[in-house]
């Protein structure tokens, strides 16, 4: 997953099915891997993964919701963003 962007992953997550895909250059490119395969729009939320300092980053265009309350690229609300952290590094973050 790192060889689109070196030092760090970009990837979307599926809050409610705690699924993620990751890489490519766009969280679209990811979030249209979990809506293919069955993943709600209203669950689906994007991030990065820096795994050099083992960090979490929420934001992402796709993050972008206002009928959802998420006017931001960033991810507002901290249950999700606990939500998106639980599953990257249960995925990616190793022991």
């Amino acid at each position: 997953m790192l060889s689109a962007l070196d030092d760090y992953i970009k990837v979307a997550v599926d809050i409610e099915r705690g699924l993620l895909a990751g890489g490519g250059v766009m969280h679209a490119e990811c979030e249209r891997v979990l809506l293919d395969e069955g993943s709600l729009q209203e669950d689906v939320w994007g991030g990065d993964w820096l795994p050099q300092e083992r960090l979490v980053r929420y934001a992402s265009m796709i993050n972008i919701r206002p009928l959802q309350g998420n006017r931001s690229t960033m991810v507002l609300d901290a249950r999700i963003r606990a939500s998106m952290e639980q599953i990257i590094m249960r995925m990616l973050g190793g022991s």
